[in-house]
């Protein structure tokens, strides 16, 4: 039962259903989602602020490096028009704003997982 914990900016999306993915690095003690799992959303996580956006089953994981300018997914080298895609479902507004996040949060070169789910189950406890 993952629980997945998104930054204030991205609780929306995640709400709306706009943002239907999430890339994360690599758990260190190996307890990656894996499809069908449970996944549990939130946004807050570990504060009195802590909301609950929702439940979903996941779909996909896939590996997943990030390393300007380039994106690699499941191995595959992402044309231009597949990376811009893919950093508008993650929820940001340019490939610049996508790539310096990742190399502010986490640095580049990104290796870690792109976690996708299903329609968003609200309201459960």
């Amino acid at each position: 039962m993952p629980a997945l914990n998104f930054k204030k900016r991205f609780a929306r999306p995640v709400e709306s259903g706009a943002k239907r993915h999430s890339i994360r690095a690599k758990r260190k003690d190996g307890r990656n989602p894996h499809v069908g799992d449970r996944l549990y959303l939130y946004t807050g996580m570990r504060t009195k602020g802590c909301r609950k956006l929702g439940e979903s089953v996941c779909k996909n994981v896939r590996e997943i490096v990030i390393d300007w300018p380039r994106i690699i997914l499941a191995g595959n080298h992402l044309s231009y028009d597949a990376a811009c895609k893919i950093v508008a479902a993650d929820g940001f507004d340019s490939r610049a704003e996508f790539f310096d996040f990742f190399e502010k949060e986490h640095g580049l070169p990104f290796w870690g997982l792109l976690i996708e789910w299903g329609p968003l189950q609200r309201n459960l406890t």
